[in-house]
């Protein structure tokens, strides 16, 4: 697989990004400077998480207009696979490929822990790894994570089946103590229309191993690894 991860100033997850795709694929990724104009053919792009540009005026909103960002906004349009992780999916909506908002979290602290996921639809790219509502122990590590959008984007979300993760207790439940950031709906990940575009605040990358303390993050780069060679 011919994977490229995106690396901004500040960004500080996409050596381990690069670990997790190599660890799937077998194959490291190239790694593309943002003030890059073009990116080469490939068939994984991976906005990794940090604090690009220092989180100045919002999370994810300078590195949005980054000149390499045309080039990844083309290529998600095109069909191409994009992954967005913690500050990569602040930088999907402030790109405009994923819709609503990701604010300040709702206890105005920043949040370093592992949480429980559900998967709600494990019929993506990049969810077909887990089983249906499979319950997920991810790591997240955010000050921005709280998701927010307007009542008719978010009922579009749910009715259309572009929720892909869910924060959840270790049974499943969906309820407010397992929302670790005040997110709309407790919801963890968003897929754009066509499905070829994830963005989620926690961190698969960092569960790809048991000496990591954990492998619940290895099944979706084992799936997108797994696709790419069967295509």
């Amino acid at each position: 697989m011919n994977s490229c991860v995106i690396v901004f100033p500040g960004s500080n997850c996409d050596r381990d990004v690069a670990v997790a795709l190599e660890a799937s694929s077998g194959t490291r990724p190239r790694m593309i400077w943002h003030g890059d104009s073009e990116l080469p053919a490939c068939d994984l792009i991976v906005l990794p998480g940090g604090f690009s540009h220092g989180d100045y005026l919002r999370s994810g909103a300078m590195a949005a207009r980054a000149p390499i960002m045309r080039a990844v906004v083309a290529k998600a349009k095109a069909g191409t696979p994009v992954l967005g992780l913690c500050n990569g999916f602040q930088i999907l909506t402030e790109a405009g490929l994923l819709p609503g908002a990701l604010m300040r979290n709702a206890g105005l602290k920043f949040i370093c822990r592992d949480v429980f996921l559900r998967v709600e639809n494990n019929y993506t790219l990049f969810t077909r790894g887990y089983g249906p509502g499979q319950v997920v122990r991810i790591p997240i590590s955010h000050h921005d994570g709280n998701y927010f959008a307007d009542s008719a984007t978010l009922n579009r979300l749910e009715d259309t089946g572009r929720v892909a993760f869910r924060y959840c207790a270790a049974d499943g439940l969906i309820n407010a103590d397992a929302n670790p950031n005040g997110s709309l709906n407790n919801i963890a990940g968003i897929l754009n229309e066509t499905g070829n575009v994830l963005g989620m605040m926690p961190h698969p990358e960092r569960l790809i191993s048991h000496e990591l303390g954990g492998s619940d993050g290895r099944a979706m780069f084992d799936a997108l690894t797994a696709l790419v060679q069967c295509a």
